[in-house]
């Protein structure tokens, strides 16, 4: 089962596929961390990957699928995985198709989560990370406090608001996105593989409540 996550910047798509892969027993995989694996791996294809990731460029296409479909052949991936992060554009998404087809596989849903740009705003502006780079943890200060006020739950680092957290470059940032993600959606759209989940921050459904929704909708 191979599900693609899509989702702007603070819709949580991050931990709605964490939390789905947990409740499918398959393995989650973004697209960042199997840069930063083969970085840390330190062989030809890692030190290719950091030329590129050092000087701030986006890591070309064809290196990008030659490195999953490394990932893809790996025994944990044998039943599926969530793909976090990748396709983002719609040659990726042929070139995803295409190296699935070898593989005897194919994309079973593209998972899409929606939320309105001002909420989304709303949403960020709230957030805070922990800067442990062996944690990571996010927090919201609506629906995802830590125990303590500001400090970690999972390692008890003080959190932080990111740089970037900030309504001007998060509408920068959306704005981008759309740009990028619009056709995408048309293209899983079209094969009748979208399964779109609209959010509104109004809503008590927490991240749990979405994957159990999605997880019920791959049951069927």
């Amino acid at each position: 089962m191979i599900v693609i996550m899509l989702g702007a910047p603070g819709t949580g798509k991050g931990t709605v596929g964490n939390l789905l892969a947990k409740q499918l027993e398959i393995p989650h995989i973004s697209s960042g961390e199997i840069f930063r694996s083969y970085i840390n791996g330190q062989d030809e294809i890692g030190k290719e990957v950091k030329s590129y990731v050092s000087q701030g460029k986006l890591v070309p296409d064809e290196l990008t699928i030659k490195i999953l479909e490394k990932r893809l052949q790996e025994e944990d991936t044998k039943s599926g995985c969530i793909l976090d992060g990748y396709p983002r554009t719609v040659a990726q998404a042929e070139s995803l198709d295409a190296l699935l087809k070898r593989q005897n596989r194919k994309v079973k849903v593209a998972v899409n989560l929606s939320l309105s740009d001002d909420e989304i705003v709303e949403r960020i502006s709230k957030r805070r990370t922990c800067p442990n780079p062996e944690c990571r943890e996010i927090y919201n200060l609506d629906f995802k406090k830590p125990k303590v006020e500001n400090i970690c739950d999972k390692c008890g680092s003080e959190l932080m608001i990111r740089e970037d957290d900030n309504e001007e470059t998060i509408r920068e940032r959306l704005k981008n996105y759309h740009n990028i993600s619009e056709n995408l959606i048309e293209f899983y759209k079209n094969k009748d593989i979208l399964y779109t989940v609209k959010l509104n921050n109004e809503s008590n459904k927490v991240s749990t409540d979405i994957a159990k929704e999605i997880e019920e909708y791959l049951r069927k």
